[in-house]
């Protein structure tokens, strides 16, 4: 059927955490403490990394880019769920729709290929050293950064033209944002090639960044044991520890939330999940690389030290 057979929708009302009724306002005191933590910790590590000359290297470049890009995320999502929390205002045009989701595609398949930038910085300065610097050089690390965030455009722009070509009849959205799922549901038509599009773009996103991170780490693992001493080997493992852990976190729950089986999908789930990686993962990883990593504590304390005297 063509679109001009149905009335068309110029706006959605997001359901959001209605279902939690009076819960609302502690639910966005919650929310507003977590997303003013994560703009701070993530302004921090960007200014940290700018101003220390001792962090002037690849590895802290794509950590300055991933809290930029974090930071932009976040912004497309938060301050609006916010607004609907405390003033009841759930509504949002189609076009705002097709912008918000728009950026949240791009966003957070560039925030994926940045992980696997990193990835492939640990595992060059590990297992080649000698000619790290080479390899890492200011033009490579540009053209990961530009090749992450265009494939972050090209999905972005599969996932919007196919979904909002579609014809909708629904307008209330079981959720806090413009994401592609709840969207999807509500179209007049059948909405497999979509389905099929969002599944391969997910899988796409997800496992090839995890896969080529997962070979890198094998190679380091292997690279680390064959150091004769445990004092060398600590530190190697320390280099990886933070990337490591917010890799687990970051792919953990953007696997259980778009590619599990469409059957075990509820509001409430998709609710918890989208809440992890929209509000709590962007928190962690700011707050991960504070606490694990050695270099930017030291940065910090420089600062800190300066500033007092």
């Amino acid at each position: 059927m063509q679109r001009k057979n149905f009335t068309e929708v110029m706006e959605f009302i997001f359901l959001g955490f209605s279902i939690f009724g009076k819960h609302q306002i502690t639910l966005f005191v919650v929310f507003l403490t977590i997303y003013i933590l994560t703009l701070a910790g993530n302004i921090v590590i960007v200014t940290i990394i700018r101003v220390d000359r001792h962090l002037h290297t690849p590895m802290y470049f794509f950590l300055s880019m991933l809290a930029s890009s974090e930071t932009v995320y976040t912004l497309v999502i938060v301050p609006r769920m916010l607004s609907s929390l405390i003033l009841h205002n759930q509504s949002i045009s189609l076009e705002g729709c097709t912008t918000q989701m728009f950026f949240f595609v791009t966003l957070a398949t560039n925030n994926c290929f940045l992980l696997t930038a990193m990835g492939y910085d640990r595992y060059v300065a590990i297992c080649n050293p000698l000619r790290y610097t080479v390899i890492m050089s200011k033009g490579m690390c540009a053209r990961l950064v530009c090749g992450s965030f265009g494939t972050g455009l090209v999905m972005a722009v599969l996932h919007v033209g196919a979904m909002f070509h579609l014809p909708f009849c629904g307008t209330v959205v079981d959720h806090f944002f413009c994401d592609i799922y709840p969207v999807m549901k509500l179209s007049c038509v059948d909405t497999t090639i979509n389905e099929m599009i969002n599944y391969g773009v997910s899988s796409f996103v997800i496992l090839v960044p995890v896969g080529l991170i997962f070979i890198s780490y094998v190679l380091i693992i292997s690279t680390i044991l064959r150091i004769p001493s445990t004092q060398g080997q600590k530190k190697a493992f320390a280099t990886c520890a933070s990337h490591f852990t917010v890799v687990i976190i970051h792919y953990g729950c953007a696997s259980i939330a778009y590619l599990k089986p469409k059957s075990e999908n509820s509001i409430e789930k998709d609710l918890l999940l989208s809440v992890t990686y929209t509000i709590i993962t962007p928190l962690l990883n700011p707050v991960v690389y504070s606490l694990r990593n050695k270099e930017v504590k030291d940065a910090l304390c420089r600062a800190v030290g300066k500033n007092i005297f």
